[in-house]
């Protein structure tokens, strides 16, 4: 059996303008990224400043990713919160809407124990026909969810991938060595994308592929071919680039990148999120010279 997901997704960030949704920089965005040769979609996620939204301009998001995406890319929202009601509640509001699947965060600052991360979702499974991905990200919501517990989630039907952000290469690596062989493990760790690759990783799920795009889609097919050694060539550049893409909180120095190629129309983010630094602006603007030209 082979996973129903992988390859390299996108968890696409969200233009604003003047405060309001740029919907024109956005679908501008996902035709430029599916063009790209990119695997999947997955708007509203945390680069996708899903917190700082509200009801109308989520739906008006997933309407317009799929209105672009046409079908030539499957697209998984996000769709999360630190209370399970809320999420039944999300997924009854958007089920009118033909995305094949969501994303959904393990619950944040209440720290639930393991029985109770289970429980959450199955609830969630039960309470949608899509597909779901549980995301694993200890550092933002202050709890693990460990292998065993998603190794019992795994087989639940609809719950077929996690993306895999747990910041622990010792669980990582173990979760890739007893996962079943039709559950995916896409990794959130961009800095870790090819070593997780080369120990079996199904793809990844990146924010740093708004950036360089071509060059992660070829490390994914250089492993699909085998070759280590032309994924290791194609990865050494990203490998030095990525960790600028996150000295300063996530997606902020993303969008100056994208607003300096003339992708979006402006760089602004939603409060608390505010702008990157002077400092970080011109160390992004050198490394990204080259690009930068290329799209003007």
């Amino acid at each position: 059996m082979t996973p129903k997901i992988s390859g390299l997704w996108l968890p696409l960030i969200t233009p604003f303008k003047d405060g309001a949704l740029d919907l024109q920089s956005y679908e501008r965005l996902v035709a430029h990224y599916l063009a790209k040769g990119v695997d999947g979609l997955f708007p509203l996620g945390t680069t996708g400043e899903s917190p700082a939204l509200d009801e109308d301009e989520i739906a008006a998001v997933v309407e317009r990713t799929l209105a672009v995406a046409k079908g030539r890319a499957p697209v998984f929202v996000g769709v999360g919160s630190n209370a399970t009601h809320k999420v039944e509640k999300e997924l009854k509001r958007l089920r009118h809407l033909p995305f094949e699947g969501i994303v959904s965060v393990c619950p944040y600052y209440n720290r639930p124990s393991q029985d109770g991360l289970i429980e959450h979702f199955r609830r969630i499974a039960q309470a949608t026909d899509r597909d779901v991905v549980i995301y694993n990200i200890p550092y933002r919501t202050a709890v693990n969810l460990s292998n065993d517990s998603l190794l019992e989630l795994a087989k639940v039907p609809n719950i077929v991938g996690v993306k895999d952000s747990s910041g622990s290469i010792a669980q990582s690596l173990e979760l890739l060595a007893r996962k079943p062989a039709d559950f995916s493990v896409l990794t959130g760790e961009d800095a870790l994308y090819f070593t997780m690759m080369a120990n079996g990783a199904d793809g990844g799920i990146l924010a740093a592929s708004h950036l360089m795009t071509e060059r992660f889609v070829e490390v994914g097919k250089r492993f699909a071919q085998n070759d280590v050694a032309g994924a290791r060539s194609a990865w050494a550049p990203l490998a030095e680039i990525t960790p600028l893409l996150f000295a300063e909180a996530n997606p902020m120095p993303i969008k100056h990148l994208l607003w300096r190629q003339g992708l979006i129309a402006s760089p602004e983010c939603r409060l608390p999120l505010t702008k990157i630094s002077d400092g970080l602006a011109r160390r992004l603007d050198a490394a990204f010279a080259g690009e930068t030209k290329a799209a003007a």
